[in-house]
């Protein structure tokens, strides 16, 4: 049995998710320690415990020690099966981290599978549903992954309430991304999300947001979703895409922090991505690395990016306690270039 140690490097639920994936995927049991062991509330909390349970039942696993607030645990995966599953955090917990430990543990299907889960779909630490949506998943398919996401509700902290499904379907193979080493991001796209909160806010946000683009000659379109849902929040998704690549950005609403300057923020943050020339972003980055290991059968897989995380540093090392791997990330004047094989 492996052992991982939770509270390594970055030390989050990143470590405790991606473990329970990879050990599904190469059918090898893990015990993971001292999950989360820096963290102000250590352990494991509600949206860890349902991704791990999502697996566990995706693929008939023994598990021991599993528990909110449990310090370790040990993972024995089954087999994947097909069909219908539905899954609960009960808080504003991550729906999407959830569901991309589920997408990551199915890397290898034979049957498709669909997966039904309540929580927060926009809430701090954690990719946005729209960056999921219009990111995330476009990266997979480039990977030949095929993911189809649909949102049903929107959910926010703390109540959480909202509710979305993904299918998962089997592919041939992982493929390798190659990223082309130059692309002319001109045209953005982007997303408010907003629930329980005056109309004003949607304004003073987007117009913020398109007067920092047009500062650098990009042109912007930014929809609006307006719902109704158990908690108040806004949030802003951005994303620009060449036929080869694709960046994103997303701010979330906070008290104390104007409209304005959540649209500037999202805007500058997604600037300072394409004026450093790079073709994926830190936080994609980040959720597509293990992909990029698992492809690496079928070559190496190369990108450019701003900088090196803490996340990414630590899936790193993780990656390498289950594969022969190699990493190499060489920094350039603007960006970072890294190859995985």
């Amino acid at each position: 049995m492996l052992e991982i140690d939770g509270s390594y490097g970055e030390g989050g639920g990143q470590i405790l998710r991606n473990t329970v994936a990879l050990s599904t995927v190469l059918k090898k049991p893990v015990k993971i320690t001292k999950i989360r062991a820096n963290r102000p509330n250590p352990g494991i909390k509600a949206q860890h415990y349902v991704a791990i349970k999502g697996i566990a039942e995706l693929c008939n696993a023994e598990v021991s020690y599993l528990e909110i607030g449990s310090s370790k645990i040990e993972f024995k995966p089954g087999e994947i099966k097909g069909g219908t599953y539905k899954f609960e955090i009960g808080t504003a917990g991550s729906i999407t981290l959830a569901f991309q430990a589920c997408i990551l543990a199915c890397a290898n299907l034979n049957e498709p599978v669909t997966i039904s889960i309540t929580g927060g779909t926009d809430v701090k630490w954690s990719p946005s549903w729209d960056y999921f949506e219009h990111v995330f998943v476009p990266l997979l398919k480039k990977m030949g992954i095929l993911v189809f996401p649909k949102l049903i509700l929107r959910g926010y902290y703390p109540k959480g309430g909202g509710e979305a499904v993904v299918t998962i379907k089997p592919s041939d193979k992982v493929k390798p991304l190659k990223l082309k080493e130059e692309n002319e991001f001109t045209n953005v796209s982007g997303k408010i999300n907003i629930s329980n909160l005056p109309d004003h806010i949607i304004t003073r946000m987007r117009n913020a947001t398109i007067k920092a683009f047009l500062k650098n000659n990009i042109m912007t379109s930014i929809d609006v979703d307006q719902t109704t849902s158990l908690s108040s929040g806004v949030g802003i998704t951005l994303w620009t895409q060449t036929k080869d690549a694709i960046l994103g950005s997303t701010m979330l609403g906070e008290k104390g922090v104007s409209s304005e300057e959540i649209g500037k923020n999202a805007a500058n943050n997604l600037i300072k991505e394409i004026e450093s020339e790079v073709n994926l972003d830190t936080y994609a980055f980040d959720q597509v690395i293990p992909y990029m290991v698992l492809a690496k059968k079928n070559g190496e897989s190369c990108c450019k990016i701003r900088e090196l995380s803490s996340h990414s540093s630590t899936s790193m090392w993780l990656l390498q306690q289950f594969f022969d791997v190699n990493f190499e990330a060489i920094q350039n004047e603007k960006n970072f270039s890294i190859k995985v094989g």
